[in-house]
């Protein structure tokens, strides 16, 4: 970890709060009337977003069968069919029925075919390399870091929240030093920034250091370890390390302090580790006035979408983990009379290949469906254009159906960015590339 490393507020040990050089928070900070927050949702592993949404035209869906083979869903794997605003018929998979319900009341909108890319890009230029692509395609890491940073080529030492951050932080959208980008889901590039920190919370652990209570014996502990924090050593490291420490410890106490006063939510979360995580989520935007937060964004994550093998089953495990958890997460901001306020969003990987591997699985791909949800969504919809479901057809990278995207992170990050309250003018210091792109914003949100 650089000098710009996650804050760990809460922990078993010193050693795991870590690095942020802000102080105390006021005691009576307060948001402003038009606050917002963005819940990034990561699907570590490539979900094969194939087999999320189906589009059910009759020649689509025979396409579908044809080439999918053993992956195709039929019948009771999927949901009753739900119709696009624009009347064209599609399909979830049925263990995400939450979410095609949503869909159908018009709260949940897909974003189709999005990826990393440099610039727009054709089978043709990708075949004859006439263009640039982004380094190291179909690589797990490399496609993460691309997806959190929007930077396709090239090292990136920040991710785009995190400079979406900075913007938040330059121009005083917060009225606390508390960090706008706050993980669930332990340490995301996406959320690092040239001049502000994330901080990362673990749900269900306490926020202070433990091994200290009330006793005579642990109170003098505990002004020793301050005591310490302020001795002055003259060594520059060493004072660093000691002043985040207690900017650290000052921000958990505030933060618990914040979360204790606000009354228990009453939207029940299912027993998972995402549901876990966004209820952890939704804990803390019900304390965002007692923290003094307009603006914040917060990164979630579920794992296990390498799906090489056992695909069907694999999601038969991993969807009825997902839907209900987001579903729930929906309905508290409903609850806290915020859900115009709280835009969730998905990200992943890559997708997998249209075709199946022997193994009933499928192999890394690119191009991938996302969804994107909440009160100020204009739903019902898919924005962009699903591929033409052909192996070596216009869409496919090769002849396994790697789909070339034909949105980049690039747009769809704009597109939550411009909502989150970041102008036309900087959304190119957030995002880099997107000038090589001709339409800045997809229409998902108002």
């Amino acid at each position: 970890m650089t000098r710009r490393g996650f804050v760990r507020i809460g922990s078993a040990a010193v050693g795991s709060l870590a690095l942020r050089p802000f102080g105390v928070l006021p005691a009576m900070a307060q948001s402003g009337p038009d606050y917002r927050a963005l819940v990034c949702v990561f699907l570590f592993g490539g979900n094969d977003s194939n087999n999320t949404v189906i589009p059910m035209d009759d020649a689509s869906y025979k396409a579908y069968l044809s080439i999918r083979g053993p992956l195709a869903l039929q019948g009771s794997a999927l949901t009753p069919m739900v119709t696009s605003v624009s009347g064209a018929p599609f399909a979830f998979h049925a263990k995400l029925g939450e979410l095609a319900s949503l869909f159908s009341s018009k709260e949940l909108a897909v974003a189709a075919n999005v990826g990393p890319l440099v610039q727009p890009l054709t089978r043709a230029q990708y075949q004859q390399a006439q263009a640039p692509v982004p380094d190291n395609l179909f690589s797990h890491s490399d496609q993460q870091l691309q997806w959190q940073t929007s930077i396709a080529q090239g090292h990136s030492a920040t991710g785009w929240a995190g400079r979406a951050a900075d913007y938040v932080a330059a121009q005083k959208m917060n009225s606390s030093g508390f960090p706008t980008f706050l993980s669930v889901a332990g340490n995301s590039l996406e959320g690092a920034g040239a001049q502000t920190q994330p901080a990362a919370v673990t749900p269900g652990q306490a926020l202070q250091l433990r091994g200290f209570n009330g006793s005579a014996a642990s109170q003098a502990r505990w002004n020793a370890l301050n005591q310490l924090l302020r001795l002055d050593t003259g060594v520059s490291l060493a004072q660093a390390a000691s002043q985040t420490m207690a900017n650290s410890i000052s921000d958990a106490q505030a933060l618990g302090s914040a979360l204790a006063k606000a009354p228990a939510l009453k939207t029940q979360f299912p027993k998972t580790g995402i549901g876990a995580q966004l209820e952890q989520v939704a804990a803390i935007i019900q304390a965002q006035s007692a923290l003094g937060m307009r603006r914040q964004i917060f990164f979630c994550a579920l794992g296990g979408f390498d799906t090489h093998t056992n695909e069907l089953n694999t999601h038969d495990t991993l969807y009825p983990q997902l839907s209900p958890a987001l579903a729930a997460f929906y309905a508290a901001t409903q609850e806290l009379g915020l859900a115009e306020n709280v835009t969730t969003f998905t990200e992943s990987d890559f997708s997998r290949t249209f075709q199946p591997t022997s193994g009933d699985g499928s192999d890394h791909a690119w191009g991938s469906h996302h969804i994107v949800l909440g009160g100020a969504v204009k739903g019902g919809q898919i924005y962009g254009g699903f591929p033409a479901f052909e192996l070596g057809g216009p869409d496919d990278a090769d002849t396994r159906g790697r789909w070339i995207p034909t949105t980049p992170v690039d747009q769809y990050g704009a597109t939550l960015c411009s909502w989150f309250g970041i102008p036309d003018s900087a959304l190119g210091a957030v995002f880099p590339n997107l000038a090589n792109f001709g339409t800045t914003k997809l229409g998902f949100l108002g």
